[in-house]
């Protein structure tokens, strides 16, 4: 049937709307179930100083979406400043509403800065597992110390959650997920890795991606990591579908922005986010805004960014497809400076949230590398072979970013990044080709983490590629693992986690290269 925009987007705002009422409890709401309804755990996450998003959604079975049941469900909640729950901070009611797919978000407020907290559902007798979040500091303080992980890419069939475990252990004051939560395809199984494994089960329908959410979300690992720390999440591609390209998919399928906002209500059903509403003008799941800043008093400044929604689509792509390709320079339409990979308004955006910003520490939390990735050496201009659905595929626009990073005189501006299933560490600068110096100097620093589970090339690539691209400083990719990071006023520390066996649930953890920012002096130091 062909796609009618106009339904389409009514249907979406009386979403979204729904979403906004949620907390306005129905008449028709009960709380009677079965069988244990809190099967996907607990979440909170996009922390204010006094306001924290919580998260649940109510299923018995992971695989059964009919579990729920077709009803609304009144869900309790509370928040405490004791694990006891003996001092409570707030409480209420909420709406699980079967067009939501019976999730839950509550956005409590009215909660003192830099605190932690701990919160749980009541749904009749069953009580959810025990979270334990923290709101951020308040907007004129100086924290001493903040330590947060951040990681990307966790695809169910290529490994275990171990990651998650190690993190959870951990226990940081917060947690960044950068994008690849979920896989868009693979079998509907709860044991993994699963084997073997091939692509099947494409998630394109609002109840395959809900499934496809409901699946990662069982894992207790995964779960684990959820309870310690409040998290602030994006998304990359494959939360809806690989390499796609703001309207476009790898099949150029004429009903893309259908099955994209699928993904986006399904990505909003499963995060601990705060929906944007504005009054009689609601937004549709067809253009959700994930993009936001989050202050951590004055220490650190978090440029949250949106990569896939805005861009434009990739450079060169081969005739009867969208999707990613490796590029030459003899692509003259990769260089072309009307091209964005953020969109005009959130480069805007952007651009504000950095030349304002009073904060110490300026952490750009996005998607992909932002250094220059040539595959091939270059020994002269017009030299390279690039990867077009990168930074590298957008240069003009990561020119842009650059300029502004130094025309504003950003303090301390660290890229943090995922997508490329391996670790790097890397300078930033306006022109990679030239050698670091007065005229050319190190504007940025970017730590890229490598992949919860999904795969990567040998090292023995990644290798030649940070031998031929020198501004890149190190590279690890036959690991799997997280990036822990510490901030302090003076200096940040990259602490590279990486796991012995990513198919082990049980797995051990290694600390394979660390890193220094010092305050004042962007740039790449190894530790010992």
């Amino acid at each position: 049937m062909q796609f009618d925009r106009r339904i389409f987007l009514a249907r979406s705002a009386r979403l979204v709307s729904l979403a906004a009422l949620s907390a306005a409890l129905p008449a028709s709401a009960n709380s009677r179930v079965t069988s244990y309804p809190f099967s996907l755990g607990v979440a909170s996450g996009s922390p204010r100083p006094t306001s924290v998003v919580l998260w649940t959604r109510i299923l018995s079975d992971p695989l059964d979406a009919l579990s729920a049941g077709s009803q609304a469900l009144t869900v309790q909640w509370e928040m405490a400043e004791d694990e006891a729950f003996k001092r409570i901070a707030a409480k209420g009611s909420v709406a699980a509403l079967p067009e939501l797919a019976h999730s839950v978000h509550v956005d409590a407020t009215n909660l003192r800065p830099d605190r932690w907290y701990w919160y749980r559902f009541m749904l009749g007798d069953a009580v959810s597992p025990v979270g334990r979040t923290r709101t951020a500091p308040a907007a004129d303080s100086m924290p001493a110390s903040l330590r947060f992980a951040f990681a990307s890419c966790q695809h169910w069939e290529f490994g275990q959650y171990a990651a998650h475990r190690h993190i959870a252990a951990e226990a940081p004051d917060l947690i960044a997920f950068l994008g690849d939560y979920i896989y868009e395809w693979g079998q509907y199984d709860l044991a993994h890795p699963a084997a073997p494994r091939r692509r099947s089960h494409e998630s394109v329908t609002l109840a395959n991606y809900r499934a496809r959410y409901a699946q990662y979300k069982s894992d207790p690992l995964l779960q684990a990591s959820h309870l310690v720390a409040p998290w602030i999440v994006t998304w990359d591609d494959h939360e809806v579908a690989n390499d796609y390209a703001n309207d476009r998919d790898e099949r150029l399928d004429v009903n893309f922005i259908a099955r994209r906002a699928a993904a986006y209500q399904a990505f909003y059903e499963h995060m601990p986010v705060r929906l944007p509403v504005l009054p009689n003008n609601p937004h549709s799941f067809a253009h959700m805004r994930i993009y936001d800043r989050y202050d951590w008093g004055r220490l650190a400044r978090f440029h949250v960014l949106d990569d896939r929604q805005y861009r434009s689509h990739q450079a060169c792509q081969q005739p009867g497809r969208g999707g990613s390709a490796s590029i030459t320079t003899s692509c003259t339409e990769r260089s072309d400076p009307s091209r964005t990979l953020l969109g005009p308004e959130q480069e805007a955006w952007l651009t504000e949230g950095l030349a304002t910003s009073q904060a110490k520490w300026n952490f750009v939390a996005q998607q992909t590398l932002m250094a220059q990735s040539s595959q091939l050496p270059i020994a002269k201009e017009g030299d390279g072979r690039f990867w077009n659905d990168g930074w590298d595929g957008y240069p003009a626009a990561r020119q842009r970013l650059l300029n502004d990073l130094q025309k504003h005189r950003v303090a301390n501006p660290v890229v943090i990044s995922g997508d490329v299933h391996s670790f790097f560490s890397a300078d930033l600068k306006r022109d990679f080709q030239l050698p670091t110096s007065v005229d050319n100097p190190v504007i940025a620093t970017e730590f890229c983490g490598t992949s919860v589970t999904s795969n990567s090339r040998s090292q023995a690539r990644t290798d030649q590629y940070v031998a031929q691209n020198p501004h890149i400083k190190y590279g690890r990719s036959d690991c799997r693992g997280y990036v822990m990071m510490e901030v302090s006023a003076a200096r940040t520390t990259a602490h590279f986690r990486g796991l012995d066996d990513v198919s082990r649930a049980d797995s051990g953890m290694a600390t394979v290269a660390s890193f220094v920012v010092e305050d004042g002096r962007p740039g790449i130091n190894k530790l010992p």
